[in-house]
């Protein structure tokens, strides 16, 4: 299993197997806190090779600099299927998270974790502007 996307962003959408990301960004830029996000967008591209087949369990969280959460762990199965004709096959993600709210200037975390085992962490920087 290889993440090959893991990104966050304006805007998401999976059609008919192609992701469509736009506007990728690693840092909020606000006056104050709290900073409101009307719509964060998060894609996952996971390529799985055969052996790898079967149901998943992703989980996704976000949480800020002191381990605190921004956002409970979000729970979703995802089933790897890999073509006979094929030696991969990816599984494409797409969360849109509406209204999230960052209480603190700094450093967040944003985490994938697939059956039960981190995978990979991406930083979102709540950043202060004057």
């Amino acid at each position: 299993m290889k993440i090959e996307l893991f990104a966050i962003c304006d805007f998401a959408a999976d059609y008919a197997g192609k992701l469509v990301v736009v506007g990728i960004f690693d840092s909020l830029n606000a006056h104050q806190v709290p900073v409101v996000h009307p719509n964060l967008s998060v894609a996952i591209k996971i390529r799985f090779i055969k052996i790898e087949e079967g149901e998943k369990k992703v989980r996704f969280s976000i949480s800020n600099a002191d381990g605190g959460t921004v956002l409970p762990p979000i729970e979703m199965p995802i089933t790897a299927h890999v073509p006979e004709d094929l030696p991969s096959a990816t599984v494409n993600l797409v969360l849109n998270i509406g209204g999230i709210q960052f209480a603190n200037f700094g450093e967040h975390s944003v985490d994938l974790a697939l059956d039960g085992r981190h995978e990979a962490s991406i930083p979102l920087f709540v950043r202060r502007i004057v």
